[in-house]
């Protein structure tokens, strides 16, 4: 089994967690439409840009966070108030799916949760393998948080020997990799996160497209070649702390175009 983690290692797979939910949300296709009704439908979800489903995804989480707060009902401005959005942004992107306000209430903040959930495909479980069973593969398999968002972490795979037939510490069991692709079919692994070198991305992302995963988030750097019906999110934090250099030495002119 795999020791114990150190608290800087914890609070890596913490900020890295939420980079893996923030990512996830561009990687689910819309395919359950029975349950969304919106008034006025728009246009197809394949033509919505990663800004927009970033941006919904950011509305979920804040929307999560007033109905722990027992709030009932919003406003697009008091949303943006308190979470330092953008009213007009928030209100040209839900009327971009329907409309969800009602005159002189707002939003019901229960009701456009869920309609939230059902635009981004959260609304049933989404089985993910992790491709890596390091460091950073064990951190992801370990945070509790994919599941209240929807994302079961359904196994880890490696071709370390000494690895495969363990479990990461919440009992996420390593598989060899040479397994892949008989479980993605068994167990409908949705999407693939790969946590590996960056000399062995591409050959493990083949592995991945071969057993038929449509959708990978990737934490190697540099681009990865698949086929046009995959898709491909990569999340780098040696490009994010570039970024945060860049501000730290030009505070007085950096601005955040977020």
């Amino acid at each position: 089994m795999p020791g114990r983690e150190s608290g800087a290692e914890v609070a890596m797979a913490r900020d890295i967690s939420m980079a893996f939910c923030y990512n996830l949300a561009a990687l689910v296709k819309q395919r359950n439409k029975a349950g969304v009704r919106p008034p006025k439908p728009r246009q197809n979800a394949d033509h919505v840009s990663e800004l927009t489903t970033n941006r919904l995804s950011v509305y979920l989480r804040c929307l999560t966070e007033l109905e722990a707060q027992g709030a009932r009902t919003v406003s697009s401005q008091s949303l943006a108030e308190q979470f330092h959005l953008n009213a007009a942004q928030i209100r040209k992107d839900l009327a971009y799916f329907g409309e969800f306000g009602v005159r002189g209430v707002g939003y019901y903040v229960r009701d456009l949760k869920r309609h939230l959930r059902q635009i981004l495909g959260l609304d049933r479980r989404l089985r993910v393998g992790i491709i890596g069973a390091g460091n950073l593969g064990l951190a992801l398999a370990d945070y509790q948080g994919f599941r209240q968002e929807g994302f079961e972490i359904a196994a880890m795979f490696d071709n370390q020997v000494g690895k495969v037939g363990q479990q990461s510490r919440s009992g996420v069991p390593i598989y060899d990799i040479a397994e892949l692709r008989k479980f993605v079919k068994r167990d409908a692994v949705s999407i693939a996160v790969l946590a590996v070198p960056a000399g062995s991305a591409q050959k493990v992302v083949d592995m991945v497209v071969a057993a038929g995963v449509k959708a990978i988030l990737n934490f190697s750097p540099g681009t990865l070649q698949v086929p046009d019906d995959v898709k491909v999110k990569g999340v780098d934090l040696t490009v994010s702390l570039e970024s945060l250099s860049f501000y730290l030495a030009h505070g007085d002119i950096a601005q955040d175009d977020d």
